[in-house]
């Protein structure tokens, strides 16, 4: 039985089997924190993080220097419908004009079926927006899972991969797949802040968008693997 496990072990190469444990994961965690969005009462961890990045005593006055909502703002704007189309549909122009067919269709199902999943999940669940604080920016959409946190991951990490694929050096990769992490996590932290989102609906956002985005690069991978073969026969 041992022998056989690290049989399957040793021809699973490592990335793929990260891939899979991040979906696991991710859905996972989505499904636990689902349960906390449908809850009648928001959670004590919710309520606590919330309030955390206000004034004591003042829910309509967040925490830190005057310059730091206006700088939340902007990041948040880069996890907006209209950023993320911009970035998404330049790279998918400039793959089509390398000939790059296949991958500028990975991009364009990753990104535009985040999308869809994103709408899909918001009705499922039905969870309306914290009124525990001000909001500091308009939203009208529903709560649970984050946008602009799931769709962040999706894009960035889809890009971010994609961009590691060409680029030479170990380093440089990890460089350039540290950047789509961080700006995903500061876009999501900017939802909280900006008191728009619980920090479960985040949290939910960044499973579901890392789940997602997981998945798609693992099926063209295993799509590659496939046509090299064929192209081997």
């Amino acid at each position: 039985m041992k022998s056989a496990a690290k049989t399957l072990l040793n021809r699973v190469e490592f990335p793929v089997l990260l891939a899979g444990l991040v979906i696991a994961g991710g859905l996972w965690a989505f499904e636990e924190l689902m349960e906390v969005a449908r809850a009648t009462t928001p959670h004590a961890f919710d309520t606590e993080i919330l309030l955390a990045f206000r004034q004591p005593g003042q829910p309509g006055v967040p925490i830190g220097p005057s310059w730091l909502e206006g700088a939340m703002r902007d990041i948040t704007s880069l996890g907006s419908t209209s950023v993320l189309v911009l970035i998404t549909t330049a790279t998918i122009m400039y793959l089509l004009l390398i000939r790059r067919r296949g991958t500028a269709l990975l991009v364009f199902v990753a990104v535009a079926g985040g999308q869809l999943l994103s709408s899909l999940l918001k009705v499922g669940v039905d969870r309306p927006r914290p009124e525990l604080v001000s909001h500091l920016v308009n939203e009208t959409s529903l709560s649970f899972p984050s946008g602009h946190a799931m769709l962040s991951a999706v894009t960035y990490l889809t890009l971010g991969s994609l961009a590691a694929r060409f680029l030479p050096g170990r380093t440089t990769k990890v460089y350039v797949l540290f950047l789509a992490v961080l700006t995903t996590v500061l876009v999501g932290v900017s939802r909280v802040y900006l008191g728009v989102h619980w920090p479960s609906d985040v949290l939910a956002g960044w499973c579901a968008g890392f789940a997602w985005a997981m998945l798609c690069w693992l099926v063209a991978r295993i799509l590659q693997r496939r046509q090299a073969v064929s192209d081997d026969a």
